[in-house]
């Protein structure tokens, strides 16, 4: 099996070439970059798996990089490395379309269980999770989704692309479509981190992303995608059906 490449874009050598170290030593190809040119460049081929992307860069911020990214690889994995008291910048990053994020100064172990979290998730199947359905699409209003092409698709003939954690938060919502799920359990079966003093932010910022994603962009119809239950978490909208493999 192929080992997956991660492209680390970081401008302190030491942290890029200790992130770097601990990558290879589990088995990763990597690739490094240590500004913002390079590392988009870097980051935009198509054998990178994933990509971890410092915010603070000489020639071309972190920011800019993940929006120019985002253009010419919408699904490709990124996880952003940023520093203690940034909120906004990591809440900008998750609302542009970044997969999760690591507070610095992080572990190696830490750092290597969301490697490894997100890459899971990348490969996954979405339909092997939905269980007591054969669905590989839902239907969303006017909308249909589909989990494994990740792409929403409405009937004028309009398309959006879905990331792969977006498509892992529907799949497992649907799956649990008949009770509110939380975010702790998001965190632990979606991105498959033990949810213990970790923020619970960055999967709001999901679903906020999600939910904009999933809007009727004819602005005709506002289906309910994902419910918000007070004091629970989220569960699956009375909109968001799935649709089984004979349809």
């Amino acid at each position: 099996m192929k080992a997956s490449r991660v492209v680390v874009v970081e401008d302190e050598p030491a942290i890029r070439r200790g992130v770097a170290d601990a990558l290879r030593m589990s088995g990763y190809e990597v690739a490094e970059a240590g500004d913002g040119l390079k590392g988009l460049t870097e980051a935009s081929r198509p054998e990178a798996d994933l990509i971890l992307l410092d915010l603070m860069l000489p020639k071309k911020d972190g920011l800019d990089v993940l929006r120019e990214l985002r253009q010419v690889r919408p699904t490709v994995p990124v996880i952003i490395l940023t520093a203690r008291g940034s909120e906004d910048d990591r809440v900008r990053g998750l609302k542009m379309g970044a997969d999760d994020y690591v507070v610095k100064p992080f572990s190696a172990r830490e750092l290597l269980a969301r490697v490894e979290a997100v890459l899971r998730r990348s490969v996954v199947q979405p339909s092997g999770d939905v269980r007591g359905t054969n669905a590989h699409r839902a239907r969303l209003g006017q909308a249909v989704i589909d989990l494994e092409r990740r792409e929403v698709s409405w009937n004028d003939g309009r398309r959006g692309d879905l990331s792969e954690t977006e498509c892992a938060i529907l799949t497992f919502l649907l799956a649990h479509r008949q009770r509110a799920v939380s975010r702790e359990e998001l965190l632990s079966r979606v991105w498959g981190i033990e949810p213990v003093g970790i923020e619970t932010r960055t999967i709001d910022m999901h679903v906020a992303r999600l939910r904009t994603k999933l809007r009727d962009p004819s602005g005709k119809t506002t289906p309910e995608a994902i419910l918000t239950v007070r004091a629970h978490g989220y569960m699956a909208g009375p909109d968001l059906l799935p649709i089984s493999l004979s349809e």
